[in-house]
């Protein structure tokens, strides 16, 4: 059964948000000339895009860093495939920073020859249907579904906004050659933000000093970003996301959480779709906070 067109439509295989978009922009895109020092964070929803977004703009914004300038993430690191501000993205100052829930093979086509970087972030897919159903339930433009059963349902057959989470990672890990890209999980991060930190500057060519880095590990540790109504979206009008007193964007941010939502039939049934599959991609995610770090993209 297709989902309802009152809140998202099917184009090229993806479902998109209904209204803030459309088919023949997110096919413009394809021209969308693309520069070398651009940098895209390239997520499936609920994987730590707002958290990778902020960590950019605090690697590259001084501003930011040291909290002179009130700017907040949207205007920082907009959104490729949702223009929410109408800015003008092809004369935008460089370097440009973008985001984007976009399958591979919908992002331009410059960044698919290697021009530009791209930093993909992967979390455990348990943990990202629990946050995307709690997510949904309070974001205006996505269908409330109060059941999370049927969430799931819809989840484990991608008939949600951004398709099937499996199909997205497989396309970007599958088809990774053709970009200049660096891969990370959400649980790497969670167990060593000073790591992966020094990860994205390397692969970035940024050389931060000591005090920088520490201002940028502090300011995107998950309790100071929640803080912070420039890097967590719950007052950004133009977006109109959230209904008030319903949820936070920003809500837990750990890993795990997904045992405290899922049933024990609900595990074995998402296993069943997925594990099998998952257990043929040549990364290892970790499920629970207290696992050993030993997750990551394992390339040959």
């Amino acid at each position: 059964i297709e989902p309802s067109n009152k809140y998202m439509f099917k184009h090229k295989g993806a479902y998109f948000v209904q209204d803030i978009t459309t088919a023949e922009y997110i096919d413009s895109l394809e021209d969308f000339e693309i520069r070398d020092s651009d940098v895209f964070v390239a997520t499936f929803p609920k994987s730590g895009t707002v958290w990778v977004q902020n960590i950019l703009s605090l690697i590259y914004h001084e501003g930011h860093r040291d909290g002179t300038e009130n700017i907040d993430l949207m205007d920082r690191v907009p959104w490729l495939e949702y223009n929410l501000r109408n800015v003008d993205y092809v004369n935008r100052p460089s370097p440009r920073l973008f985001a984007t829930h976009l399958l591979h093979n919908l992002v331009p086509s410059d960044l698919r020859n290697r021009t530009g970087k791209v930093i993909y972030v992967a979390r455990n897919p348990k943990d990202v249907v629990v946050s995307y159903f709690h997510f949904s339930n309070f974001i205006v433009k996505l269908e409330t579904i109060s059941d999370f059963n049927v969430f799931l349902e819809k989840f484990l057959a991608g008939k949600v906004v951004w398709s099937s989470w499996l199909d997205h990672i497989e396309g970007w890990f599958t088809h990774r050659d053709d970009f200049n890209i660096l891969f990370l999980t959400f649980e790497e991060m969670k167990k060593d933000l000073r790591g992966a930190v020094l990860k994205i500057c390397k692969f970035l060519g940024k050389q931060l000093t000591e005090k920088e880095l520490d201002t940028v590990v502090e300011n995107a540790s998950f309790d100071n970003m929640k803080r912070d109504v420039r890097a967590n979206y719950e007052n950004i009008p133009e977006t109109s996301l959230q209904e008030q007193g319903k949820g936070y964007f920003l809500r837990k941010g750990t890993i795990g959480d997904w045992k405290n939502t899922m049933t024990v039939a609900q595990s074995e049934r998402f296993d069943s779709v997925f594990k099998g599959k998952i257990q043929e991609l040549p990364f290892k995610f970790i499920w629970d906070i207290n696992e050993d770090l030993e997750c990551g993209f394992q390339l040959e």
